[in-house]
């Protein structure tokens, strides 16, 4: 009798634990892997950039379609008319609407990291090759600032940051990367020191 208790017990114990390993190794451990951060950062971006988006077309609709042309002259008289329209339907824009300090400190890192790898030293003579544009005071739903240049931003730089839809473009002016918004010439927003220094 003692005989068949003993087994009986020594196979209860043997299921438990057998039961506990299973258990043990079908709970993820703390170090399974994340949500990557970064992606969800992007998203929020996108998001961003897709709301301001939506505004920006529905302003567009309200006024009359402007003819495709290549004239300066046009394209300036089209901008001019959009760009009040944007201003009255984003009356309380800040910087950092779009750009917010989470999506801001990623953008940085982004823009960080080929300026330190072996094509830093072309990207950053790029840079500096375009005309100066220091002392300039941004502002968010201001124009685009007159007789700066549109300094382009160097290819190396845009493809580590997200893809904008048409609408919109990243501008470099001094060390601060702007969202630009191209119908209107707007300042959608801006990271102050986005392009560290040297």
């Amino acid at each position: 009798m003692n005989v068949l208790k003993a087994s009986r017990t020594r196979t209860c114990v043997l299921l438990l634990v057998t039961n506990c390993c299973l258990l043990f190794a079908r709970t993820p451990s703390q170090g399974s892997p994340r949500v990557n951060q970064d992606s969800l950062i992007i998203k929020d971006f996108e998001n961003r950039v897709a709301d301001y988006v939506k505004l920006h077309k529905k302003v567009q609709a309200e006024a009359p379609a402007p003819k495709r042309t290549d004239s300066a002259a046009k394209i300036k008289e089209a901008q001019v008319t959009a760009a009040p329209k944007i201003r009255t339907a984003r009356p309380e824009a800040k910087q950092g609407d779009i750009f917010t300090p989470e999506i801001s400190r990623l953008f940085r890192r982004l823009i960080a990291t080929p300026l330190k790898g072996p094509d830093g030293p072309q990207i950053r003579a790029s840079l500096r090759h375009a005309e100066p544009v220091d002392g300039i005071h941004l502002r968010v739903n201001a124009p685009y600032p007159e007789g700066v240049p549109l300094q382009s931003t160097p290819p190396s730089l845009l493809l580590n940051l997200p893809p904008l839809p048409p609408e919109l473009e990243y501008r470099i002016v001094g060390r601060a990367l702007v969202l630009r918004d191209v119908g209107a010439n707007v300042i959608v927003d801006f990271i102050p020191g986005a392009i560290p220094s040297a």
